[in-house]
C-alpha cells in the first residue's frame, strides 16, 4: 500500500480534510466552515487564495486583541495627538447599514456596489462584502425591532389620535397609510407611522373600515383610539361610521364618540379654493394660454424678457400650472401678476389674443389676495411636525374674517393655547357669525369642553394624583398660568 505523501503546505494550518456524505473528499475551512475540493495533485492554490480573504479568520484573529488606531491633529498633520484600540464588529456594520438603506430610502442592492466596498475596504481591510439578500434581511430585522420598541411604548400611552390617507400611485395601486399621534410619558408629543400598505379595489368603507380595525388590533390600540382624521369623502364616512359603531361597543370612545371623527382641515382648504376659483375659471384659462403662448418659443421668451427688462420689472420666469393642484395654479396667478407685458407685448406680437382685459387682471389680484392667506395655512398644515390647533385655528379664523370683509388680528390666540382662555373663542364667534350662530357656537365648544373635563376626573378619581388634579381644577378657576401638560388643557379651558 503506498504511504500517503506528508503535507507540507502552511495552508493547511487553516484546513482539515472530512469526507462528506456522498463519499468525497473535501476542505474545509476551520473558521468559516466553507468546504472546497482537495486536487489530486496536491495544488493547495485555491485553498490559500481563500485563507487570505477568509473574514472570519481575520476576526479570529483579533479576538482579544485590539487594533490601533491613530487620530491626528487639526493643527499639526503630521503630529500624533492621540492613539486609541478598536475591536473590528461586523455585526455593528450590517446594523448600522441597514438604518441608512432605510432612512436614506437606498436600493437593498447598494452594499454590493463597487466604490462603496472600495471605500470600506480602504477604512478596515476587515470588512466584507455583504449581500442584497443579508441587507433585506437586516433590514426586516431593524424594523421588527423597532415595531417591538413601539409596541412596549404604546402600552404605556392612554389616548392615540389617528390619520390616514389613501392615495393611488402612477403604478395604479392603491396605498393607505396610518399614522398615530400620541403624548408620551414626558410630555412630548410623537408621530409614528403605524401602517402603511397596499389597498384593493374596491375602496369602500367597509374595506377602509376593516384595515383600519386590522391595524388598531395589531398595535393593541383599540381601546386607545381618541379620534381619527381623514379626508371628506363619501366612502371615508362610512368607514368611520363603521368604526364608531365598534369602538362604542366597548365603550371607549370620549363623549360617546362626539369628536371621534375629524375631517382634514387641509382638504377642506383644498375643496374651498377649487370651489372659488371655478367662479374665475374663464379668467384663469386666459393667463393660462398667455404663459403657454409666450413659453411656446424662444423667440416669444426673448421678446417678453426685452420688455420686462424696459419696464424694469422682476426678473422671475412665468409659471405654468397643474390643473389638479390650486397652489400650482396660485403660484401661476401670482406670478403673472407681477409682469406688466402682457399688453405691451400683444402690440408687439398681434397673434397673441388671449390677453385678459384690465377689469380681469383685477379679478386676478383680488382672487391672488386670498389665495395667499389659504396657501399660507396650508403650508403650515402640511409642513408643520405639530400641527395642532393653537397654530391654525387663527388662520381659519382669518380666513373667514376675510371672506366675510372682516378684519383680523393676527396676533390674536386661541382657547387651545394654554397661554389663552375662552375669550378668544368669544370675540371670533360674535365677530365671524350672526347672533344666534355665535350663541349656539359657544355653547357647544363650552359644554364639550366641560364633558372632556368630566371625563378625565372621573377617568382618574382612583389615582393617587387625584388631589393634585383637584388642586389644578381649583387654579383653573382662579386662571393661574400653567405648562403644557395633561392638566394644563384642562386649566386652558378657563372653568
Amino acid at each position: 500500500m503506498t504511504k500517503k505523501r506528508k503535507r507540507t503546505s502552511k495552508v493547511w494550518d487553516d484546513f482539515k480534510e472530512i469526507t462528506d456524505v456522498k463519499g468525497n473528499v473535501k476542505a474545509e475551512c476551520i473558521h468559516c466552515k466553507t468546504r472546497l475540493s482537495v486536487n489530486k495533485t496536491g495544488c493547495t492554490t485555491h485553498l490559500a487564495r481563500h485563507s487570505a480573504k477568509c473574514t472570519a479568520k481575520q476576526i479570529h484573529s483579533t479576538k482579544g486583541q485590539q487594533n490601533i488606531s491613530i487620530t491626528m491633529s487639526m493643527a499639526q498633520k503630521e503630529a500624533v495627538s492621540s492613539v486609541t484600540n478598536f475591536k473590528y464588529d461586523h455585526s455593528k456594520i450590517r446594523d448600522v447599514l441597514s438604518h441608512m438603506i432605510i432612512v436614506h430610502e437606498l436600493p437593498f442592492r447598494f452594499p454590493e456596489y463597487e466604490l462603496f466596498n472600495l471605500l470600506m475596504k480602504s477604512a478596515t481591510p476587515l470588512y466584507n462584502k455583504i449581500s442584497r439578500a443579508t441587507t433585506k434581511k437586516d433590514c426586516w430585522a431593524s424594523y421588527e425591532l423597532e415595531k417591538k420598541r413601539l409596541m412596549n411604548e404604546l402600552k404605556s400611552v392612554s389616548r392615540v389620535s389617528v390619520t390616514t390617507d389613501l392615495w393611488t400611485s402612477d403604478q395604479n395601486i392603491s396605498y393607505m397609510v396610518v399614522t398615530g399621534h400620541y403624548v408620551d410619558s414626558n410630555w412630548n408629543l410623537q408621530k409614528r407611522t403605524l401602517n402603511f400598505c397596499d389597498i384593493p379595489p374596491p375602496h369602500t368603507g367597509v374595506v377602509i373600515s376593516d384595515v383600519l380595525q386590522r391595524c388598531f388590533r395589531e398595535w393593541g390600540i383599540e381601546e386607545k383610539v381618541w379620534t381619527i382624521t381623514v379626508d371628506n369623502a363619501s366612502n371615508n364616512d362610512v368607514a368611520i361610521r363603521i368604526l364608531k359603531e365598534n369602538l362604542l361597543f366597548r365603550h371607549t370612545l370620549p363623549l360617546g364618540g362626539q369628536i371621534f371623527h375629524v375631517r382634514c382641515c387641509a382638504h377642506i382648504l383644498n375643496l374651498l379654493v377649487k370651489d372659488g376659483l371655478s367662479s374665475i375659471q374663464d379668467v384663469i384659462s386666459k393667463v393660462r394660454e398667455s404663459v403657454k403662448y409666450v413659453a411656446a418659443s424662444e423667440a416669444h421668451v426673448i421678446m417678453f424678457g426685452e420688455i420686462a427688462k424696459q419696464l424694469e420689472l422682476s426678473s422671475k420666469k412665468l409659471v405654468l400650472d397643474c390643473v389638479t393642484r390650486w397652489n400650482a395654479t396660485y403660484f401661476m396667478l401670482s406670478c403673472a401678476l407681477e409682469f406688466k407685458v402682457f399688453p405691451r407685448y400683444q402690440q408687439r406680437d398681434p397673434s397673441y389674443t388671449t390677453l385678459p382685459s384690465e377689469e380681469e387682471w383685477e379679478k386676478v389680484r383680488i382672487v391672488c389676495s386670498f389665495l395667499e392667506d389659504f396657501h399660507e395655512i396650508t403650508v403650515l398644515i402640511s409642513c408643520s411636525e405639530y400641527p395642532t390647533a393653537n397654530l391654525f385655528l387663527v388662520k381659519l379664523v382669518h380666513i373667514k374674517s376675510l371672506l366675510t370683509y372682516e378684519s383680523l388680528d393676527k396676533d390674536s390666540a386661541a382657547v387651545l393655547d394654554p397661554r389663552n382662555k375662552m375669550k378668544y373663542i368669544e370675540w371670533c364667534a360674535d365677530n365671524c357669525y350672526s347672533g344666534v350662530e355665535g350663541i349656539e357656537l359657544k355653547v357647544t365648544v363650552f359644554e364639550t369642553l366641560r364633558n372632556l373635563y368630566a371625563e378625565y376626573v372621573e377617568a382618574y378619581r382612583v389615582s393617587t394624583s387625584t388631589t393634585n388634579i383637584v388642586r389644578n381644577a381649583s387654579d383653573a378657576q382662579t386662571g393661574s398660568s400653567s405648562n403644557v401638560s395633561g392638566v394644563s388643557s384642562v386649566k386652558s379651558v378657563g372653568l
